[in-house]
């Protein structure tokens, strides 16, 4: 667990994702850095109880992970005519945290709290999105709120049931119909096929392929970022193949705009980092964003 000075640290790297490390921009990391020791504060005092740690002199932060969580959920992309609420993907929490058991473990934690859920992503096989609880059960209830007058309401109570019933105790990304069927029928419900109809097409579930009768818990109208984080990886990699030493300055990429991507540069180099495609290096000229040398 990191100690309070720690945690500035922390956001003093962090914030060379998004700010330029040029000794001509002195004053304006000093004064990041103390933005950073503000947030760190409020943090403490905004975040659930479930993801804080006592230190022994009173003082009380949240986990690093939880930490890590709400400084990159604040910073998500503005995206117009995409009604998805903010998501972190777990690469990004480790380019920042680099210990990732301890990111498991500590997201194990918020997740038995009830203060995020974890999504598999169909982008790659260690993709995995988290958005916090509370975002997630009101997509769910605008959703819930969209298709009233469409279905009858006995098949609308299904979403009633996803939030109180299976949300709260069933913490995989996946689940199977014996599995919904169980946790419902232990509350007294009988679920339907034409309620798991709804919820397929609601986007709240989606069919696992190589397992039948299995799915995936799903973030509703992801679609489109999905194909932007995939294609955004691809620009973002050749970009920098295309350079004679796979490098560049960070101070020069965060101003270029991806064209294939609806998510910002930031939130690319940040996902690539934490999966080890991209490296960092610091120089006396800046910090070097580079593709990792054979």
């Amino acid at each position: 667990m990191m100690k309070k000075r720690d945690l500035k640290s922390l956001y003093s790297w962090a914030g060379s994702i998004v700010a330029s490390s040029t000794p001509k921009k002195t004053e304006k990391r000093a004064k990041r850095e103390q933005s950073a020791t503000s947030e760190v504060e409020s943090l403490a005092q905004d975040s659930h109880q479930g993801s804080y740690e006592k230190e022994a002199d009173g003082f009380t932060v949240p986990s690093d992970t939880a930490v890590a969580l709400r400084m990159i959920h604040g910073q998500f992309p503005k995206i117009d005519k995409v009604s998805v609420p903010p998501f972190v993907l777990i690469s990004q929490v480790y380019s920042i945290v680099k210990d990732r058991t301890l990111v498991d473990r500590e997201l194990e934690v918020m997740k038995q709290d009830k203060d995020v859920r974890v999504f598999k992503l169909s982008t790659g096989q260690d993709d995995f999105a988290i958005m916090f609880f509370d975002d997630y059960v009101s997509q769910v209830n605008a959703i819930k709120s969209r298709l009233d007058g469409k279905h009858p309401s006995e098949d609308l109570v299904i979403f009633d049931w996803y939030i109180n019933h299976i949300l709260p105790i069933h913490m995989d990304a996946g689940i199977t119909d014996f599995h919904l069927e169980s946790i419902l029928s232990g509350v007294g419900h009988q679920i339907q096929e034409r309620h798991i109809s709804l919820l397929i097409k609601a986007g709240l579930l989606v069919r696992q392929l190589a397992h039948e009768r299995s799915y995936w818990l799903a973030i509703p109208n992801i679609g489109s970022l999905l194909k932007s984080l995939s294609q955004g990886r691809k620009e973002l990699l050749s970009l920098l193949n295309r350079r004679q030493y796979k490098e560049v300055l960070l101070s020069i990429l965060e101003k270029k705009k991806l064209r294939m991507s609806q998510l910002d540069m930031r939130f690319h180099v940040r996902d690539l980092l934490g999966s080890g495609q991209l490296f960092l290096s610091h120089t006396p000229a800046g910090i070097l964003v580079r593709i990792p040398r054979d």
